[in-house]
């Protein structure tokens, strides 16, 4: 695609040397992905800088450099003087822009929900995904369990946990639109947002499902964390609100000058959606909705009485988004179960396996009791630690969980470059003594998910909690493959034998 750089809407050079024009071929920030017509972006990181790896995009094929640093740029562009160099304010904002450009402006032709919340935010983008899809709106998914168009699960190799990077999501988002999709549902993380990866994005529905501390080892502050989130209140048409979070909801509702509606538990409230008198069945999940002064009875496939909040912010949506209330009950009872969020697994002997990637204090709390709620013998339950992330909020898993489960396995999640011993005895810190619970403790999720399931017995509930839903585990930088759902299938096989 032949760009001129110096016409691409919202984007203002501070100067340009070499062509105005080239003929790019992609659009990249690691210098070893650079191929012949690459416009390559000198990304600074916490880590590294991609100022210094322009010599080596340039002479992978590169024929646009765009970076802040104006003499490293001249000092290339006097080598180089058949390439373009734009110096830009910022290369993440111009990697975005130029994205949009470059993908043929995809977005414009997709209705984008943006999801945020420091819990539920899979669930609910998920909950719109599935539930798009099944009002006849063609629907994607970007988020923690891939990259999804309307039809299924696509091969693409993600640039980041949740939301991808600017260039990624563009691509997507053409991808999406070229096979006919209409929207696209995704997570959008406080640290995505500060990194300005959704940039120039307006979405149709903004999501808010709630706040609570999280991130800490990237914001440092929880006003840092609670002011990125509102950022994505100010790039949308529309929002929806949860009125039980105290953490977030005022602050939104003072920005949005918009259409917006609110959803609650709480009959007082005033939302536009209430819900309530949730119970759990066998087959699921049973509440009433109240929406224009009517309440309708819903039933859902679905398991948590929480997800009942979740799949409202999922209606209000659809609502925006110009479907009607009964055109939306009448495809709910199809609703799928959310992959590593409440999924029930049958396991022999009438054992309950549940995978929930719950990995804050406030999940996890919420996810024990409402595995409590279901039939059961015994509660084994696994949480862990994540040695990626801020180690003040370990031992707050194990206070959060304690005396909510017979036994508790504590492990690591992508322990990094620290000891996952470590990580463990900072969960273990959490527990009062004497313990109110048996506590076993593994090295390894593989190891902690086996000890689980050794645990348990005819009737009982297994819960693996916290924070793998990638399908891998991030050790010194490697990302080595895992799956729960193999080891759980491995473990009953060899009971058998």
């Amino acid at each position: 695609m032949n760009i001129q750089f110096t016409e691409i809407p919202h984007l203002t050079p501070l100067s340009v040397s070499g062509p105005e024009s080239q003929e790019i071929t992609s659009i990249v920030y690691n210098s070893v992905e650079t191929k012949k017509g690459s416009a390559f972006f000198c990304v600074t990181g916490e880590n590294t800088d991609g100022h210094l790896y322009i010599e080596e995009a340039i002479g992978n094929g590169a024929c646009a450099i765009i970076g802040t640093n104006k003499e490293i740029l001249d000092h290339h562009s006097a080598m180089s003087p058949h390439v373009t160099f734009l110096e830009v304010e910022n290369s993440k904002v111009a990697m975005a822009h130029i994205s949009n450009y470059f993908y043929g402006n995809s977005q414009d032709r997709l209705i984008k929900v943006g999801v945020t919340g420091t819990n539920g935010k899979t669930t609910t983008a998920t909950f719109v995904y599935s539930l798009f899809n099944l009002l006849d709106l063609p629907c994607g998914f970007l988020g923690t369990t891939g990259i999804w168009s309307s039809t299924g699960k696509l091969a693409y190799k993600k640039s980041t946990p949740t939301t991808p990077i600017s260039s990624d999501i563009h691509n997507i988002f053409s991808q999406l639109d070229a096979q006919g999709d209409v929207a696209a549902a995704m997570e959008v993380s406080s640290i995505a947002l500060d990194q300005k990866r959704v940039e120039g994005i307006i979405f149709d529905v903004a999501i808010h499902t709630n706040i609570s501390e999280e991130h800490m080892e990237y914001h440092k502050t929880f006003t840092h964390y609670l002011q990125s989130k509102l950022e994505l209140f100010k790039q949308a048409k529309s929002a929806v609100v949860n009125l039980d979070d105290a953490g977030m909801s005022r602050e939104i509702l003072e920005i949005v000058q918009y259409p917006c509606l609110t959803y609650s538990a709480d009959p007082n409230s005033g939302a536009d959606l209430i819900w309530g008198n949730c119970r759990t069945l066998d087959a699921g999940l049973a509440f009433d909705l109240i929406y224009q002064g009517i309440s309708r009875q819903v039933q859902v496939p679905i398991f948590g009485e929480y997800n009942a909040g979740n799949l409202a912010a999922a209606i209000a949506a659809a609502l925006l988004a110009g479907k009607t209330i009964d055109e939306i009950l009448a495809v709910l009872p199809d609703m799928p179960q959310v992959e590593g969020r409440f999924q029930v697994l049958a396991g022999p002997e009438g054992r309950k396996i549940i995978l929930d990637y719950a990995h804050t204090p406030v999940a996890i709390d919420l996810v024990l009791k409402e595995a409590k709620k279901l039939p059961h013998r015994k509660l084994i339950a696994m949480i862990a630690g994540i040695g990626i992330r801020d180690f003040s909020k370990m031992p707050k898993m194990a206070k959060a969980s304690e005396g909510k489960a017979d036994t508790i396995v504590v492990t690591v999640d992508h322990p990094g470059y620290n000891d996952p011993n470590e990580v463990v005895e900072a969960v273990v810190q959490g527990f009062t003594i004497p313990y109110k619970q048996e506590v076993v403790t593994a090295p390894s999720r593989r190891d902690a998910v086996i000890e689980a399931l050794k645990a348990s017995g005819p009737d009982d509930i297994v819960l693996l909690s916290s924070g793998c839903i990638n399908g891998a585990q991030i050790i010194k930088g490697e990302y080595i493959p895992h799956s729960d759902e193999e080891i759980i299938e491995e473990f009953f096989l060899q009971q058998k034998h």
